[in-house]
């Protein structure tokens, strides 16, 4: 199981900065950041650690398992973005 990020983010990176393992992307210095509509959190290298949820400030990221059924897609459009 990973973590989420759904719709609201807003970039604003405070997950990215206590994220221990790194895995979730792009950060404003990266070339994708400007492009991509959101933050998003690798499920492969996701530890399941949940440092970032209380930092989100929209409460936009889930544990995979609590996803709202309304979006449920956004499970599959975070793993696409690592692929």
């Amino acid at each position: 199981m990973s973590f989420i990020i759904v719709e609201g983010c807003t970039k604003d990176e405070k997950c990215i900065e206590v994220c221990p393992v790194d895995c979730i992307h792009p950060r404003n210095d990266e070339a994708q950041f400007a492009e991509v509509e959101q933050l998003y959190i690798d499920p492969v290298n996701c530890i399941d650690c949940g440092a970032c949820v209380p930092v989100c400030p929209t409460n936009s990221i889930y544990a995979e398992a609590d996803v709202p059924e309304n979006m449920t897609a956004f499970t599959e459009k975070n793993a696409q973005y690592y692929q």
